[in-house]
């Protein structure tokens, strides 16, 4: 079993910028990527990005990349969202999430925090 707690949201103004953490707990050895997503009222869930939790490599969507970054501090089992240049339209709910899946799937989350951008 995994444990994800996100914390670091907030109320912004657009061009802002927020940094997300997302701590693990439990069988974190067994973890092959972290990942970000995040879902507006009305919409569906929608990927971010996620990170290797060994390797380290990053992937991002298109929507937010270049403005956002991902990274990782394994010493603390702890994935940062770094998000910068922020637009109303990233206002959602941001969810971590853990793959214990090489091939993917995302099988633990985080209960979510809160962005919210104004204009």
């Amino acid at each position: 079993q995994v444990q994800l707690v996100e914390s670091g949201g907030g109320l912004v103004q657009a061009g802002d910028s927020l940094r997300l953490s997302c701590a693990a707990s439990g069988r974190t050895v067994i973890m092959y990527y972290m990942g970000w997503f995040r879902q507006a009222p009305g919409k569906e869930r929608e990927f971010v990005g996620r990170i290797s939790w060994s390797g380290g490599s990053v992937y991002y969507a298109d929507s937010v990349k270049g403005r956002f970054t991902i990274s990782r501090d394994n010493a603390k089992n702890t994935v940062y969202l770094q998000m910068n240049s922020l637009k109303p339209e990233d206002t959602a709910v941001y969810y971590c999430a853990a793959s214990t899946y090489s091939n993917g799937g995302w099988n633990y989350w985080g209960q979510g925090t809160q962005v919210t951008v104004s204009s």
